[in-house]
């Protein structure tokens, strides 16, 4: 949700005015200690791919994490986003696929998964979301959650507005306005509450109860629609917010933990070194808070592994010339710049449900963001993933 040498005053302005022309993931921008309230205020291709590593009788199971997640430590995950197929597909399918995604991250060393799935809404007047056919039930979401249980992770829950029925309009997540706010809090409530009741059956860690609704934020119906979401649900309840509302001022939101979708973009040349990706990170950072962010998620963050990705992180939509060095270079640095702030962890987009993660990328069809099947990305991940950081620890600062 990862999250740049600074533009200039009027690039910046259009940036977060209108973070929707750069595109996003299959839905967009694609993007701590327990408080009762949380206000944030502004303050001063080469190696094989996990999967191709030999294994033998030592080695521990490709369906076990080696280094389970304990409160406190980081948090090395990967989101996995999970879209419905229209053809009818059996249980036994989708928990072998759910077996296959594990087994990858496994091998590359990480220790949660976010589970992002869509929902749907009309338009962005619309004072009602629904599920759809892309849209997992309750049911298939607890057999896939079992699978990643199994195998040792910290599993997080994470629906997401599609934006199918708002980009023909210019549209985005952040800026929907629905003709009624009750009846929208209302209908929300009513799709979430059955997957809160797997969450809590299936012990999940977290449950983000909203993803990049910066036009909502701190709306009143959420302290009602959060306490009853705490009724259900005994774990974290958190909320992702986009990366331009975050560093712009104030996130209102009654949850316990705050991520943030971090498409931060960094106005630097394709070979820029990466101290100078990290350098940039630090600069949008800076904007909210310096010093150590413990509290912070990065609940997304990826790049195109393409030529000129560094202006424009999350541009899902763009083909440009390939260039792995890119991503692999970004990855690095974010995963730094995690360990520089003392954040609680980063979650990586993507790799969707449905996909075979040992299969390089089709560069002619699939999304440049992808990185499962590019040597170079997962080498930068497997390195952060084991590169020692304790984690935040019980630090309280920002």
């Amino acid at each position: 949700m990862p999250l740049l040498a600074l533009f200039p005053v009027t690039v910046l302005t259009v940036v977060l005015g209108t973070p929707f022309l750069f595109g996003d993931h299959p839905v967009r921008w694609e993007a701590g200690s327990a408080l009762p309230r949380l206000v944030l205020d502004d303050s001063p291709e080469d190696s094989p791919s996990p999967s191709e590593r030999p294994t033998d009788a030592t080695e521990p199971s490709p369906l076990r994490v080696a280094e389970p997640w304990k409160a406190g430590k980081p948090q090395w995950g990967v989101q996995i986003y999970w879209e419905e197929e229209p053809q009818e597909r059996s249980d036994e399918f989708i928990e072998k696929q759910a077996e296959k995604q594990a087994a990858y991250l496994v091998g590359l060393g990480a220790n949660s998964v976010s589970i992002s799935f869509p929902f749907f809404t009309e338009n962005p007047t619309s004072d009602t979301v629904a599920a759809r056919a892309k849209t997992p039930s309750p049911e298939r979401l607890r057999r896939v959650l079992r699978v990643f249980e199994k195998a040792g992770f910290r599993t997080t829950i994470r629906p997401v507005m599609d934006e199918t029925a708002l980009v023909r309009t210019g549209d985005w997540r952040g800026n929907i306005v629905p003709a009624s706010d009750s009846a929208w809090f209302t209908s929300y409530e009513k799709l979430l509450t059955p997957y809160l009741e797997i969450a809590e059956a299936e012990k999940a860690n977290t449950f983000v109860i909203a993803t990049e609704l910066s036009s909502m934020e701190g709306k009143p119906g959420w302290e009602k629609l959060v306490a009853s979401a705490e009724k259900t649900f005994s774990g974290e309840i958190s909320y992702d917010a986009n990366w331009d509302t975050y560093v712009s001022g104030r996130i209102d939101m009654p949850v316990s933990h705050l991520g943030v979708d971090a498409y931060f973009p960094v106005e630097v040349a394709d070979n820029a070194p990466v101290k100078t990706l990290v350098a940039g990170w630090h600069d949008w950072l800076d904007k909210k808070a310096t010093g150590p962010l413990p509290k912070i998620t990065i609940a997304e963050a990826g790049i195109g592994a393409m030529k000129g990705a560094y202006h424009a992180p999350g541009d899902f939509y763009a083909r440009r010339a390939v260039n792995p060095e890119v991503q692999a270079n970004w990855y690095t640095a974010v995963c730094q710049v995690v360990q520089e702030r003392r954040m609680s962890g980063v979650y990586w987009w993507s790799i969707h449900f449905d996909d075979d993660p040992n299969t390089p990328p089709d560069d002619k069809t699939a999304s440049r963001l992808d990185f499962a099947g590019r040597p170079l990305t997962e080498r930068a991940i497997k390195t952060c993933f084991s590169s020692g950081y304790a984690g935040p620890g019980t630090d309280t600062a920002n």
